[in-house]
Formats: structure tokens, sequence, C-alpha cells
């Protein structure tokens, strides 16, 4: 299987000649991947070299004159870096584009932890107007880059290395936002689970023979309040003689507990309780691999398991 990396490069380039107001801005990240776009569209594939405020500054430039850019790196270098570019020069001039990014949380443990981003999200989470998506297979990715191109909002598409064993179809809302609703993938009666992205295997695998419900997530914000409601037993047309409380575990690739207020205010008319899991404040400074990453925090199945056990009623 490709990685979700490969994909983007592979159908950014198709869509480059499809769609003459699509650009794309890079700072050196994937460079090479895009060579053979840059000699076919030298005016609308940009390399920038290493300065992220810039590459901020000019998908956003691109945006005020009517292209849609696609603005590509690391997401450490994204998000965390220019993050004031991207709240004045997209947020505050008001204009759209779609910042794609590499490396989660961490994929590259070898390069530190000036190339981690697990706060991403989070700190997106401070601006208004963002549409965030976390596909957990390169096939997601696809359709969800392909989605966003046609739009002229504010985009983010949050790539990994980890990846499910095999795509979902994309959950949909009852708007006419796109693809922006959680998707049901087991259900039970003892809580509800939302796995978002490439946590939806270990979940799956840490909650087998639980009697509890599964949602997986591959947009995030905005967060699928009435779908959450209705797998907890709180939306239109739940039995009269379903649970009065609800107990709900999220399970993120990124920090712990970055959706957890959401979740609350969906459920604010119901008794309820919030376990939020995903990847911890503190810094694991022995690099090692992504899977001994996943286990530090608790994010592969055993751990999970373990967790969601422990939180759940007896």
């Amino acid at each position: 299987m490709d990685t979700m990396r490969d994909r983007f490069i592979a159908i950014t380039s198709q869509l480059l000649a499809e769609e003459p107001r699509l650009a794309v801005v890079l700072a050196d990240i994937s460079a090479d991947g895009f060579a053979p776009a840059r000699r076919a569209h030298p005016d609308r594939v940009i390399n920038v070299g290493i300065r992220e405020q810039l590459l901020i500054g000019a998908g956003a430039g691109m945006a005020l004159t009517g292209m849609r850019p696609i603005v590509h790196t690391f997401a450490s270098f994204l998000v965390e870096r220019p993050f004031e570019q991207v709240k004045l020069d997209f947020g505050h001039q008001g204009v759209g584009g779609i910042l794609v990014s590499a490396g989660g949380s961490y994929d590259w443990p070898a390069g530190g932890f000036t190339h981690m981003a697990p706060g991403d999200v989070a700190l997106l989470d401070t601006l208004e107007g963002w549409t965030v998506h976390v596909p957990g297979h390169p096939d997601e990715a696809e359709a969800l880059l392909r989605e966003a191109v046609d739009g002229d909002d504010r985009v983010y598409v949050r790539l990994s290395l980890q990846a499910n064993r095999k795509a979902r179809p994309l959950g949909r809302s009852t708007g006419s936002m796109g693809s922006t609703g959680f998707s049901v993938v087991r259900e039970g009666r003892r809580g509800t689970v939302v796995a978002v992205g490439p946590m939806l295997d270990n979940v799956l695998a840490a909650t087998e023979g639980l009697d509890v419900s599964v949602l997986y997530a591959t947009t995030v914000r905005p967060f699928d309040a009435a779908g959450l409601r209705r797998a907890a037993g709180a939306g239109p047309g739940t039995d009269a003689g379903a649970s009065p409380g609800a107990d709900v575990v999220i399970v993120e690739p990124y920090l712990a507990g970055t959706s957890t207020a959401a979740a609350n205010e969906a459920l604010m008319e119901l008794p309820h309780r919030v376990l939020g899991l995903g990847v911890g404040r503190a810094e694991l400074r022995r690099y090692g691999q992504m899977e001994e990453h996943l286990a530090a925090h608790g994010l592969d199945a055993r751990g999970l398991r373990e967790r969601i056990i422990g939180f759940l009623p007896a």
C-alpha cells in the first residue's frame, strides 16, 4: 500500500493538470516528488525553500488572486512555526486554502521533537472556520483532498505514515458540508468510542468483545455533535428506555483531550462522562520508532483496552 503522502503527491500532480486555478506551495519537503509537476506547471508549483512563514504568506497571497492554493510541509512547520501567518494571512484576510501536512505526531522520531506536532489540531482549534480532516487510509486521503480542492474554504488535511488496513466510506452529515459526519462501525450498549483516522484499527482490536459502539471520524472539525448524540442515546428518535447517561471515549492520534470540549458541548443536555485519549504532553526524548511511541502513549491496542475497560462502568 502506498502512503498517504505518496497518494497526495500523485493525486495533486494530476489535479494540477485538471484545475487551472490550483497551485502548490512547498518548503523543500516533498519537492522531489513534485518535480515533474513543477516542470509541467512552473507558475503553479512554487518551492519557497525552508521559509515557513513565507510558505503560508505566498499561499494566502495566491488565494487573494482567486487561486486555490495547496500549502504543504511537515505538520510542525506548517501549523506551529508559522502560526501567526496562518491566523492572519488566511483567517484575518478571509481567504481559503488547503494546508496538507505530513509527519503526523511522531512519524519520524529520529528527527526529534522539532519534527513532531501532537498539538497541531488543538492549535488550529483556536481559530475560526477551519475544517480538519484526519484520514486513516490513502484512499480516504485522496477522497478528502479531491473534495477540498472543489471548495473555497480553509481546510487542514493531516497525513500520517500510520494507516488502517482498509479504507472506510467517508461519513456524511445531514447538511451540505460534505464528509463531516462520523460513521458507525460497531454498535453496543455500554458506551461509545470515537476512533479518529489511523486510530481505528487499534480501537477495534482494543474493543473486541466489549459491548460498545465504535464511531469512525475522518473529519473532526466541524465536530459531528449530532452523530455523537445519536450514538450516545440522546438523539432524535432515541428509545424511551435508553440509558439516562453516556460514557464516551475519544481516541485521537494527536494531543489527548483535543476534542473533549466539543464532545462535552454536544452532550451538554445529557448526563455524561468523556475520556480523551491521545498523545500525552510529556516529551519522550528516547526517540525510538513510531510503534514505540504509540505504546508509550497508551495508543496501541493493549494500552487502549486497559484504559477503556477501566473507564467504562462495570
